[in-house]
């Protein structure tokens, strides 16, 4: 039977990356993430080179062409982690970031570079970077959809976007407070968090945290106006489980995270 075109798209777009997603690359990641709070230098380089390479796998893959010389528009780039990653690229990086403390927490000079503005209200003109990207960021955003929308309109056409989220019922849902929101609720894990660490969480649940579903993503990118939706993945896993997003309710919980790549109309 001939596959439909829209996963002759997936498969061109995602190709690439595909053979990098080994069950190496995603033990060497997820091995990363216990030193996210106690040592975040050792955590986020790891991270920002494996996304400069996922971004330009599938920029090429989505394009046909690579990086270098393209805006790549990072929101939610806090400190400028991955703005090395992009560089080697050769992409011009530009970070969006609402918290000035984020944008201060390392040593690293984004004079002239980085921006402090919303995700929901991004300061940027329509169709003005090549690549829009975001990691880890709308399950910190109370309306992740409308930054979702706002990456898509500061895109230019045949740019892409890239939205990489956690998911709430997968195992990092509630990040630092693990998964005793559940039980607890947010104020009872960050009590919880609070008597066992001896200080408060960086992440609050209804604060700083939100609840972001796997059927949430893909039905916002299936139906963007300006927006054709070319690979829904989990990011962190090996390619030949990445049947697990087209599973309801089994993607919810096994997922983790999820990657949206869309190509702006």
């Amino acid at each position: 039977m001939p596959r439909s075109p829209l996963r002759k798209r997936i498969s061109t777009a995602t190709a690439r990356f595909a053979r990098r997603a080994t069950l190496r690359r995603s033990v060497r990641l997820l091995g990363a993430f216990r030193f996210e709070q106690s040592d975040p230098d050792r955590f986020y380089r790891p991270l920002a080179r494996d996304s400069a390479e996922m971004i330009e796998d599938l920029h090429r893959g989505a394009t046909g062409t690579g990086l270098g010389g393209c805006t790549v528009l990072d929101v939610g780039g806090g400190p400028g982690y991955f703005a090395d990653a992009f560089r080697v690229a050769g992409a011009r990086y530009v970070p969006v970031e609402p918290d000035p403390s984020e944008m201060h927490a390392r040593e690293i000079d984004l004079t002239g570079v980085a921006i402090r503005g919303s995700g929901t209200a991004l300061p940027i003109r329509d169709g003005a970077v090549d690549v829009c990207f975001s990691s880890n960021v709308a399950e910190h955003v109370a309306e992740p959809w409308r930054m979702a929308d706002e990456m898509l309109r500061v895109t230019r056409p045949g740019g892409i976007v890239v939205l990489s989220y956690t998911l709430w019922w997968g195992p990092f849902g509630g990040h630092e407070t693990g998964r005793w929101h559940y039980l607890l609720g947010g104020e009872g894990a960050a009590r919880r968090y609070r008597r066992i660490h001896g200080h408060e969480p960086k992440n609050r649940f209804g604060t700083s945290l939100f609840a972001v579903h796997c059927r949430d993503g893909i039905a916002w990118a299936r139906s963007a106006p300006s927006g054709e939706l070319l690979a829904a993945f989990p990011r962190y896993h090996p390619r030949w489980a990445w049947w697990l997003v087209r599973v309801p309710m089994v993607r919810e919980v096994l997922v983790s995270n999820l990657v949206l790549v869309l190509r702006k109309a």
